[in-house]
C-alpha cells in the first residue's frame, strides 16, 4: 500500500450479528492445544466441543436451513482430545483432524440435519506420539502438512506407509505452521522461540531460521503477502504483539505493533486477497483489524471491535460463501462457550446491495486442485486457477468423484468404507500412486523450489521510458498559484456542504458569489467580489428559499440573476439588487413549477437568454422559458437518476449521463427522445459531462466497475460506437468536477473534498488525453469555480481563474503557462475568446429555430506586441571553437577578463538578460554550455584569488617589517585584548587616534548604552575594551615617538 494513496479498505467495518443469527447449542470450553478450536468450509463449521473429553467435534452449517435456524450436531472422532482440524481447499465436505490419540483421520461429513459417519475415510498413525497440527496444502490434492510435539510431517494420504518427509526435530514444542499460498514452503514457530522455513523438497533442514520471537508463549505463524511472514505472540514484557517478518532474512522483523496486556494467545486470521488481518484474542473480547502491505507502512490498523462474549477460538470462512453484493470481504466466525456469532467485515460503499463491486473482489483461488501431491513430490508448482466472486461469472463446482476403497495397510493406516447417504468426494484423497515409491532423498529436486531469490521485473522502468514517449502538451507544466490573501473572501460561517453530488456546490460570475447556508430556511449567502477580506461576525443579509437548496446557477447573461432550484420540485428565479445585497430577499422574482418531485441539477442555455433546463426525480428534464414562467419542452427517455447534463457549444443539442449506464443526446427543438444514445460509465456512483473539441467529442468523467473515477471520451457523431478513449484518474468517492476551456481545450477538474486539481489538454487524435501538471491545494476543498477568461491576466499568462471554496474561505487560483518574454502577447495561446456573458439572441427566437453565436474578442492589450511578431534575432553560435578553451593564457590575462567581465555586467544591468530572447533552450546544449562556464569561471577566479593572496601576504610582511619594533608592540597588544586597532576604531565610530576625539566618542557611546537608560550592557563592554586599546595604542606610538624625538635634539 502506498503510503500517499489511500487504501479502499481503510473504512472497513465489523459488524456483529445480531443474537437471531447466532449459531446457538454450542457447548465449547478451554482446550490445551495448538489449534484455533473452529475451522470452515464454504459449507460446514467444525469446533471443538467438552464432551467425551474433547474427542467429539461440534458440526454446524455456515448458512442457517430452510427454517431460518442452524442445527448443530456431534461427530464423535477421536479417543483423546482433538487437538487441531483443517478442511480441504478443494472440497467442502472433507475435514481432517488430529489428536492426542496419535492419529490424523479423514472424515466426509453429511449435512447437519442427517446422520454423521461413524468412521474416517482415511486413518494415518505416524507414530511419533501426540499430533498437533493438521494442515492441508493450498495447491495439491491429498497433500498434508502434521505437526508432532516437536516434528513436523508431509504426508501423501495416496500412501498411508510412511510420510514423504519427516523434517528437522525442533528444540521443544512446536507451535504453528503454515504453507505459503504457492505451496512451495512451509513456515513453523516453536517454544524454543525459532522460525523456521522449510523447503520440503530441498532438503530435511530449514533453509531460514533464526531465534527470532522474544518470548517462549504461545505463538502462532502464516505467510502473508509475497515473502513475507506474520506471527502473533508476547515480547519479554508478556505483552502481546503482532510482528511481520521477511522470510529471506529472520533476524529482525520489518515491522510490530503492540495490542494488549492479557494472557490468552492470539490467533490471526489473513485474507491474501485484501490484505486484511483479524487479530482475536483467547479469553478475551477484542477484534482488531490491521491492513497488511508489503512496503511502508507495513501494518495499518483498521479497526477495533469489541465482541459480547470471551473469545474460545475463531475462524474465517473461505471467500466463496461471503456476500458479495453487500461489500463484504471478510467474515469471523467466533466461538464462545455457548454459541458462535459470526462477525462480517464490510467496505461501505454508496450502492451496496446494488452492484457487484469489482475492485473490492480480486480473482480468488478456485476449488480445483492444481496438482495430485505426487506431482508436487517431484518438482511441480501449478498453482490453483482463480475464478471470480461475480455470480455470473462464477463457475459451477466439478462433479465428485467416486473414490475405490482400498485395503488396510499392513503398516496400521485403514480405510473403512463410507457410511450410506454420506458424500463420497474424495478428489484429495484419490491421488494416483505410482508403481514405485518416489524418491524421499531431498537431492531429487533441484536446489530450493521456493526460489527465495527475488526476481527482478522491468515493468517499472518501462512504463517510465514509455511514458517519455509521444506527443507532449504545450501546457504540461501549468502551475496553479493561489492569489494574494487581499484578493480572498474570509471568515465565511455557517456553510451548506452537504449540497448532492449533481451540484457544483457554489456558483460564481463575475460580480458575484453565491454560496448555500446551513442555516434553515434553504438561505443562500451573496458575497462581492469587488470587496474581499473579512465578512464581519454579525449577521447578513441572505436570499431565503424556505426549503433546502438543491443547486444553484447565475445566468451567464445578467450578473444580477441567480435561479435556484430546492427540494419542493420548484425553481425559484431570484434579482441581486446592484451592489449585492442590502436587506434579506423573501420573494423570487419568477417560481417555476412543473417537476413533481425533487430537481437533481440545472443548465442555463450557453446562446440564448432566459433559457434554462432541469432535471429531476421524476426521470424528465424540463425545458423552460423565463420570459414566460412555463416549460417548453419535456425530454423523456431516461430510466434513473440523471447524473449530468451538458449543452453543445453551438446550442443545438444537450447531453445527458444517466445512472442506468447511458448517455443520450437530445435536439430538443426536434424531438423529445434522444436522438443518440451509448454505453455509460459503468459505475453508478455519477458522473458529469461536459462537450469537447469543438462539439466533436463528448467529455463523461464517471467511474468503471471498480470504481474508479475515469475519464471517458465519445464521439460526439456516433455515440452507440462507445468510448473511443479513457484514461484512469484516481481512487475516490467525489465525482470528478469538469471545467473545459474551449480556447486552449485544457479541462481542469477537482472534486468536492479534493485537495488535488488535475488538469489534461484533449486533442482530437490519439492520445487524446495529455496530462498536464497538477494543482493541489492545502486543505480539501468544497468547490471550484470559474470565472470568463476577460478576468485573467494576460500578462501573466493567465489561461483560467478559479475561486475555491473551503470551510471558511473563497480563495481565487490563477492557472499560468510558464513564459520566457511574457512581455509580448502570447499569441499561440490566446486565440480569440467567444463572448460568453452576451446573449447571440432569446430564448423565443432559439425555440422558433433560430441559431447563432458569439461575436468573438482579441484580448491583446493594446500596449503588447505578439510574440508571433517578435523581431528576429540573429542567430548565434552555440559554442565556441575549442581552440578557445584549450589556449593557454597567463593568470594576468585571465584575471583582466574576469575583471572586465564583471565591470561589464555591473554597467550594464538595465539591459535584458539573454534567455529573455528565447522561447526555449535545448536542454541538453544548455546543460553543456552551463557546465563549460562554471568549469572555465572557478579556474580563472581559483588562480586569481590564489596570485591575489600570494601579493597581499608578502606586501603584508614588507609593512610589518618596516613598522619594526611597533608593529610587533601593536600585534601583540591585539593579541592580549582579543580586539584588533581596526575593530576598536570601528566600535567607537573614529578615523584617526586623536586623543579629544577619542574621549569625546567613549564617553557619548558608553552614556548612551548605559542599562539605566535602557542601553545595551554587552555594547557598553565593548565600548570599554575598545578603549582600553585604544589607550594602548597611543601610548605605544608615543614610546616610538621618543627616541625620535631624542635623535633630532642631538643632531
Amino acid at each position: 500500500m502506498n503510503r500517499f494513496k489511500t487504501s479502499k479498505f481503510k473504512n472497513t467495518t465489523p459488524k456483529i450479528a445480531k443474537k437471531d443469527g447466532w449459531i446457538n447449542n454450542v457447548q465449547g470450553g478451554s482446550f490445551s492445544c495448538q489449534g484455533n478450536h473452529i475451522k470452515a468450509s464454504s459449507k460446514f463449521v467444525a469446533f471443538n466441543t467438552d464432551q467425551a473429553g474433547g474427542g467429539m467435534l461440534g458440526l454446524s452449517s455456515v448458512k442457517p436451513g430452510s427454517d431460518g435456524q442452524w442445527t448443530v450436531t456431534q461427530i464423535s472422532c477421536h479417543s483423546d482430545l482433538v487437538t487441531d482440524m483443517d478442511f480441504s481447499p478443494f472440497d467442502e465436505s472433507l475435514l481432517a483432524t488430529c489428536s492426542g490419540d496419535e492419529t490424523v483421520k479423514l472424515w466426509s461429513l453429511c449435512d447437519p440435519e442427517l446422520q454423521q459417519p461413524s468412521a474416517p475415510q482415511l486413518t494415518l498413525r505416524p507414530g511419533q506420539g501426540r499430533l498437533e497440527l493438521v494442515l492441508f496444502h493450498p495447491t495439491s490434492s491429498g497433500l498434508l502438512a502434521v505437526g508432532a510435539t516437536k516434528s513436523p510431517m508431509i504426508w501423501d494420504t495416496g500412501r498411508l506407509d510412511t510420510p514423504l518427509a519427516v523434517l528437522e526435530q525442533h528444540g521443544d514444542q512446536l507451535q504453528s505452521l503454515s504453507w505459503k499460498q504457492d505451496g512451495s514452503l512451509l513456515a513453523s514457530s516453536c517454544k524454543d522461540k525459532m522460525l523456521r522455513v522449510f523447503d520440503p523438497r530441498a532438503q530435511l533442514t530449514p533453509v531460514q531460521s533464526a531465534k527470532s520471537l522474544q518470548n517462549n508463549k504461545d505463538s502462532r505463524i502464516l505467510w502473508a503477502k509475497e515473502d513475507f511472514l506474520l506471527t502473533t505472540g508476547f515480547d519479554m514484557m508478556r505483552t502481546r504483539e503482532v510482528r511481520l517478518w521477511d522470510s529471506r532474512k529472520l533476524s529482525s522483523s520489518v515491522s510490530s505493533a503492540s495490542l494488549s496486556t492479557s494472557s490468552g494467545m492470539v490467533i490471526p486470521l489473513f485474507d491474501d486477497d485484501t490484505g486484511l488481518l483479524v487479530l482475536a484474542g483467547m479469553g478475551d473480547t477484542v477484534f482488531d483489524c490491521f491492513e497488511v502491505s508489503a512496503s511502508e507502512p507495513f501494518l495499518s490498523q483498521v479497526s477495533h471491535c469489541l465482541a459480547d462474549t470471551s473469545t474460545r477460538g475463531v475462524a474465517m470462512v473461505p471467500k466463496l460463501a461471503l456476500d458479495v453484493m453487500s461489500c463484504e470481504v471478510m467474515r469471523v466466525l467466533q466461538l464462545t462457550d455457548s454459541c458462535i456469532v459470526p462477525i462480517s467485515y464490510q467496505v461501505p460503499r454508496k450502492h451496496t446491495g446494488q452492484e457487484f463491486h469489482e475492485d473490492l473482489y480480486p480473482d480468488t483461488v478456485g476449488t480445483t486442485p492444481a496438482m495430485c501431491a505426487e506431482e508436487w513430490w517431484k518438482g511441480g508448482n501449478q498453482q490453483v486457477e482463480k475464478v471470480s466472486l461475480d455470480k455470473q461469472l462464477k463457475p459451477k463446482a466439478p462433479p465428485a468423484k467416486q473414490m475405490s476403497a482400498k485395503k488396510e495397510l499392513a503398516s496400521g493406516g485403514s480405510k473403512e468404507d463410507p457410511p450410506r447417504g454420506c458424500s463420497t468426494s474424495s478428489s484429495p484423497l484419490s491421488t494416483p500412486s505410482s508403481s514405485a515409491d518416489p524418491s524421499r532423498s531431498p537431492s531429487s529436486t533441484s536446489g530450493l523450489s521456493s526460489g527465495f531469490l527475488p526476481s527482478l521485473s522491468a515493468t517499472q522502468s518501462a512504463k517510465a521510458i514509455q511514458s517519455m514517449l509521444g506527443p507532449t502538451s504545450k501546457f504540461r507544466h501549468i502551475q496553479g498559484t493561489m492569489m494574494h490573501r487581499d484578493t480572498h473572501i474570509t471568515n465565511l460561517r455557517g456553510l451548506n456542504l452537504t449540497t448532492p453530488g449533481e451540484s457544483d456546490g457554489f456558483c460564481v460570475n463575475r460580480q458575484r458569489v453565491a454560496v448555500p447556508l446551513a442555516i434553515s430556511g434553504g438561505q443562500i449567502g451573496i458575497f462581492e467580489r469587488s470587496q474581499p477580506g473579512r465578512i464581519p461576525d454579525t449577521a447578513l443579509p441572505t436570499i431565503q428559499n424556505s426549503v433546502n437548496v438543491v443547486d444553484l446557477s447565475w445566468d451567464p447573461f445578467d450578473t444580477h440573476r441567480l435561479a435556484v432550484a430546492c427540494d419542493d420540485a420548484k425553481i425559484r428565479v431570484w434579482k441581486v439588487p446592484e451592489g449585492g445585497l442590502k436587506e434579506t430577499l423573501t420573494e423570487p422574482e419568477v417560481i417555476l413549477r412543473g417537476h413533481t418531485e425533487k430537481i437533481y441539477s440545472m443548465k442555463f442555455h450557453p446562446l440564448a437568454s432566459g433559457l434554462l433546463v432541469s432535471s429531476s426525480y421524476d426521470l424528465t428534464v424540463k425545458l423552460w422559458n423565463l420570459e414566460t414562467g412555463e416549460h417548453v419542452k419535456v425530454l423523456t427517455g431516461h430510466q434513473d437518476q440523471v447524473f449530468g447534463m451538458a449543452w453543445s457549444p453551438n446550442g443545438k443539442l444537450l447531453a445527458t449521463v444517466c445512472k442506468d449506464g447511458k448517455v443520450r443526446i437530445y435536439d430538443p427543438r426536434k424531438s423529445t427522445a434522444p436522438v443518440q444514445e451509448g454505453p455509460g460509465p459503468e459505475g453508478h456512483r455519477g458522473a458529469r459531462a461536459v462537450w469537447v473539441c469543438d462539439g466533436k467529442y463528448l467529455l463523461v468523467s464517471g467511474f468503471d466497475s471498480r470504481s474508479e473515477r475515469v475519464l471517458y471520451l465519445y464521439s460526439a457523431d456516433s455515440l452507440s460506437s462507445g468510448v473511443i478513449a479513457s484514461t484512469s484518474v484516481s481512487v475516490s468517492p467525489s465525482t470528478l468536477i469538469p471545467f473545459y476551456d474551449p480556447d486552449t481545450s485544457v479541462v481542469i477538474l477537482t472534486a468536492k473534498g479534493d485537495t488535488r486539481v488535475h488538469i489534461y489538454e484533449i486533442v482530437p487524435e490519439a492520445p487524446y488525453f495529455m496530462e498536464c501538471s497538477s494543482f493541489n491545494s492545502p486543505e480539501p476543498h468544497k468547490g471550484l469555480a470559474f470565472l470568463p477568461k476577460t478576468e485573467c491576466n494576460v500578462r501573466d499568462v493567465e489561461i483560467a481563474i478559479g475561486l475555491l471554496l473551503t470551510k471558511t474561505t473563497i480563495e481565487p487560483v490563477a492557472f499560468k503557462v510558464p513564459r520566457v518574454k511574457k512581455e509580448f502577447f502570447q499569441d499561440d495561446v490566446y486565440t480569440e475568446t467567444a463572448v460568453c456573458w452576451e446573449p447571440a439572441l432569446t430564448a423565443s427566437a432559439w425555440l422558433s429555430g433560430s441559431n447563432g453565436q458569439h461575436k468573438k474578442i482579441n484580448l491583446k492589450p493594446k500596449d503588447m506586441t505578439p510574440v508571433s511578431e517578435a523581431p528576429k534575432e540573429a542567430p548565434v553560435r552555440k559554442y565556441l571553437p575549442s581552440s578557445v578553451y584549450l589556449e593557454e593564457k597567463t593568470d594576468e590575462q585571465k584575471k583582466e577578463e574576469l575583471l572586465s567581465a564583471m565591470v561589464a555586467k555591473l554597467g550594464n544591468r538595465d539591459d535584458p538578460l539573454p534567455q529573455e530572447s528565447f522561447e526555449g533552450v535545448d536542454e541538453d546544449e544548455w546543460a553543456k554550455y552551463l557546465a563549460q562556464i562554471i568549469v572555465m569561471g572557478a579556474q580563472v577566479v581559483g588562480r586569481a584569488f590564489a596570485r591575489a593572496l600570494q601579493q597581499e601576504f608578502a606586501a603584508s610582511q614588507a609593512a610589518a617589517q618596516a613598522r619594526g619594533r611597533a608593529g610587533q608592540n601593536s600585534a601583540a597588544a591585539s593579541s592580549i585584548s582579543g580586539m584588533g586597532l581596526q575593530e576598536a576604531q570601528q566600535i567607537l565610530n573614529i578615523s584617526s587616534l586623536n586623543p579629544e576625539e577619542l574621549q569625546k566618542s567613549y564617553e557619548h557611546l558608553f552614556k548612551v548604552n548605559d542599562k539605566s537608560v535602557g542601553g545595551s550592557f554587552y555594547i557598553q563592554s565593548k565600548v570599554v575594551r575598545a578603549k582600553e586599546r585604544l589607550d594602548e595604542e597611543l601610548s605605544i606610538q608615543t614610546e616610538e615617538q621618543k627616541p625620535k624625538s631624542q635623535q633630532n635634539t642631538e643632531t
